[in-house]
């Protein structure tokens, strides 16, 4: 059986992963790590967890096969170059880090220890997501992020909230990206108000729009073919537009949120990879690319 160790349990770990984790006790061995001790004991008893520890050095004694990183994005660069160095697979929540050259380091490294990187992009696996991207003749891609009232700062935000949908964005495209502009638009007391993101390629356009006081708490991706019009609205529903007709379809009322939010089938997906040597799910190169758009987003 698998080890895989699980590091941070703060509110993104303990929200959108330990529940399905817990459901895969079967196939894994699941190590959880926090200096909380309360924390540690708590979360293990509520879920049926057997294996804690206080430290990344005693995770890593135990030898694991793979960790997911839970911590905040400052601590992400060294502690993934430490697991990689002691030979273990890593997934990461998004950012992987806010420099674009450490970014590149750690995904060269993974590469040279033959060992995977993968970077939480959980919206790639969101099913509705996923039909999207199998739509043929691309032709305009909108991809909105909407808060009712914002606060962070122009580089917390792109790379909390904004990058989401630039990899959403970027992974719908079926064609190489030929020319990226884009634009922040700041408060008076420099917070983020919009950000704002233009990608062409040889046939297909992404408009990537972040409104940071909007009024209202949205998601929502638009995508434009020769053939149709579909959007997906807050990953829980999808309507196609014809001449003829609307459909509207959502998921069954017994559909997990982390189903549908793709943070399951992204979970199962990385841990297949881990067992089966497969492929990485969240390709690195297109990974470092959403990480450069954002970064050359927030230089220009």
């Amino acid at each position: 059986m698998l080890k895989i160790g699980v590091l941070g349990l703060g509110n993104i770990a303990q929200k959108a992963y330990l529940p399905v984790m817990a459901t895969m006790q079967d196939q894994y061995e699941f190590h959880l790590t926090t200096r909380n001790a309360e924390k540690r004991a708590k979360l293990a008893a509520m879920y049926g967890f057997q294996h804690t520890h206080a430290t990344l050095e005693e995770l890593i004694d135990t030898k694991p096969d793979a960790v997911f990183v839970h911590t905040p994005t400052q601590t992400h660069g060294a502690i993934i170059k430490q697991l990689l160095l002691a030979g273990i697979h890593v997934y990461v929540d998004k950012p992987v880090a806010t420099d674009l050259q450490v970014v590149q380091n750690l995904y060269d490294l993974a590469a040279a220890r033959h060992l995977l990187l993968t970077c939480g992009f959980n919206r790639r696996f969101a099913p509705f997501n996923q039909e999207l991207k199998a739509l043929p003749d691309k032709r305009l891609i909108v991809a909105e992020k909407v808060r009712e009232a914002g606060g962070q700062d122009p580089e917390t935000a792109v790379f909390d909230l904004m990058i989401h949908m630039v990899d959403t964005g970027l992974f719908l495209l079926d064609e190489p990206l030929a020319d990226t502009t884009g634009r922040i638009v700041t408060t008076d007391s420099g917070a983020l108000a919009q950000g704002y993101l233009t990608v062409q390629t040889a046939h297909e356009q992404l408009q990537v729009v972040t409104n940071m006081y909007g009024g209202v708490n949205l998601e929502q991706v638009t995508v434009q073919t020769a053939q149709q019009r579909a959007m997906v609205t807050d990953l829980s529903t999808k309507t196609v537009l014809t001449t003829a007709e609307q459909l509207t379809t959502s998921f069954p009322d017994w559909t997990p949120t982390l189903e549908k939010r793709g943070f399951a089938p992204l979970i199962r997906a990385f841990l297949t990879a881990v067992a089966t040597h497969g492929e990485n799910p969240v390709a690195p190169s297109s990974a470092i690319t959403s990480h450069a758009v954002c970064r050359h987003l927030l230089s220009d």
